[in-house]
């Protein structure tokens, strides 16, 4: 039970906060021993973190139904993501396997955030439809394990000089349909096998939610200082243990 508490803290903290919730699930299961349910349990706990961006952008959720335009781009992104997702599904299941692949995409994670240093006055609030067809893409790019979703999203809106508060707000709900979407097609996978470990999945589940909202209070006061950066060098060190250590 223990080894799913943990699998569910690290899935909350590292799925908001820049530094790729699935390279950490990977390296996680390596160390706790936990082989053959990787595809799993890692949608089981992304469920959980889903719940929490419910819950954390609920009144945001409701002014974007309200709002067409924003919706539309919404739909944009997602439907760019499900294309990427769908067509290479094979690929981006077998990268779960390969820690020294998800090493590389966590150096090029880290490069990112590096980068995000110098655009983070950036001023714009008002989003087009063209920010939507590249954050569309570059969340699709974000299946790979070892990129992290959060990182490369709001990365790519300061790029193209949208703010801070805009940047997370519009990333993080803009991903709640495709996440939601993976899921389902995932869910056919599902068997008997799985039965015996519901209620560690469960657990899993539960403090992925609870350490998914947390994370995203920490990473709103971390964008509003400004120090987004900080976590692209966690994310090379962790992409050097990785290459090390990890087999």
């Amino acid at each position: 039970m223990l080894k799913y508490i943990t699998l569910g803290v690290v899935q909350g903290l590292t799925e908001f906060l820049p530094v790729s919730s699935s390279a950490h699930l990977v390296i996680m299961q390596r160390i706790l021993g936990i082989t053959g349910q990787e595809l799993m349990l890692s949608i089981i706990l992304h469920l959980g973190t889903t719940l929490a961006l419910i819950i954390f952008f609920f009144k945001d959720i409701l002014k974007v139904l309200r709002n067409i335009k924003l919706l539309s781009y919404i739909i944009i992104v997602t439907i760019i993501t499900g294309i990427v997702g769908i067509l290479g599904k094979d690929f981006f299941t077998s990268l779960f396997s390969a820690p020294k692949l998800i090493a590389i995409a966590l150096i090029f994670t880290g490069i990112i955030l590096l980068l995000t240093k110098k655009f983070m006055q950036a001023k714009r609030t008002n989003l087009g439809i063209k920010d939507a067809f590249v954050l569309g893409f570059t969340q699709a790019v974000a299946i790979i394990p070892g990129i992290s979703r959060s990182g490369i999203t709001v990365s790519t809106l300061l790029f193209r000089k949208i703010d801070r508060e805009t940047s997370f707000r519009f990333s993080f709900i803009a991903s709640i349909p495709a996440v939601l979407g993976a899921a389902l097609l995932e869910a056919k996978d599902i068997t008997f096998t799985y039965q015996a470990d519901l209620k560690n999945f469960m657990i899993g589940f539960l403090f992925s939610l609870l350490s998914g909202i947390a994370s995203l209070w920490l990473l709103k006061i971390i964008l509003h200082k400004a120090k987004l950066y900080y976590f692209g060098y966690y994310c090379i060190l962790l992409a050097i243990i990785t290459l090390l250590f990890i087999k």
